[in-house]
């Protein structure tokens, strides 16, 4: 079985392939301080749960946008895993995936990862949006190419702010209101919230669209992400929802550096 770990800044999401199907799937918080032993205890906790000792790990890929968690899983693969083939995502990493940013060793793994993902499943011209910590949008030619993006302010950090910096405001339960016309203060917020970033979505994507091809309906749009079920089916633009669509890239990208 293949392990894949996607290390986000808020979320670190790991999940176990089959050949192409993936049988079992987790998500832990993403701790900056956990030692590589910590990680380790974690990882083989999980796994014990599905597998027991029976289970046989012959791949492990992973991808972090937070170094220090980086380096922590570095370590780890060294000191528990030196036996098993493993893919770290960085730069000298066959994706498959041309980047022509300005810059492109200042995109995220993640961000490049989910390109390759969306160009294998439904071809390009794609757009993906990930609904994590930031709401990313990235653009996909009909070539597979990275072309950039947009980088908005996630849904959690949007409602931590508005508590934080509103006297008579809190946080609350991301949930659908009852409608968007709010009878209380939560039922307010939480509309203002779910249909405020459905509307964000619908116009970056339109305009985005609009870019990469001449004719937009053309241009697959994928969810990913912790919280795309929150918006998925409020967004009027978005054509499918594949959560595991960072873990798949994962997979793909292991299949290109080691000998399967």
């Amino acid at each position: 079985m293949l392990l894949t770990i996607d290390v986000g800044n808020t979320h670190t999401v790991l999940g176990l392939f089959e050949g192409e199907e993936i049988v079992e799937h987790w998500r832990i918080a993403t701790d900056a301080r956990r030692t590589a032993d910590e990680l380790a205890i974690v990882l083989q906790g999980l796994m014990a749960q599905f597998g027991g000792p029976r289970l046989k790990i012959n791949g492990i890929a992973v991808c972090s946008t937070v170094p220090s968690v980086l380096h922590e899983m570095r370590q780890m693969l060294r000191r528990y895993y030196a036996d098993i083939p493993a893919v770290v995502v960085e730069p000298g990493v066959k994706t498959g995936v041309p980047v022509l940013t300005d810059n492109p060793k200042e995109v995220g793994t993640d961000r490049i990862i989910n390109a390759l993902a969306a160009a294998h499943l439904f071809g390009g011209p794609a757009i993906v949006v990930d609904f994590g910590t930031a709401t990313t949008f990235d653009a996909v030619s009909e070539k597979g190419e990275y072309l950039g993006g947009a980088i908005a302010p996630g849904i959690e950090i949007s409602v931590d702010a508005l508590g934080a910096r509103g006297a008579q405001l809190r946080k609350v339960e991301l949930v659908r209101p009852r409608s968007i016309i709010g009878r209380n203060t939560v039922e307010a917020l939480q509309a203002g919230i779910l249909y405020g970033f459905a509307g964000q979505v619908d116009g970056v994507v339109e305009k985005m669209a609009a870019e990469l091809s001449d004719d937009p309906d053309l241009v697959t749009v994928i969810a990913t992400g912790g919280l795309a079920p929150l918006v998925v089916d409020e967004a009027t633009t978005i054509d499918v929802h594949e959560p595991w669509l960072t873990l798949i890239g994962l997979r793909l990208v292991f299949e290109r550096n080691v000998q399967v």
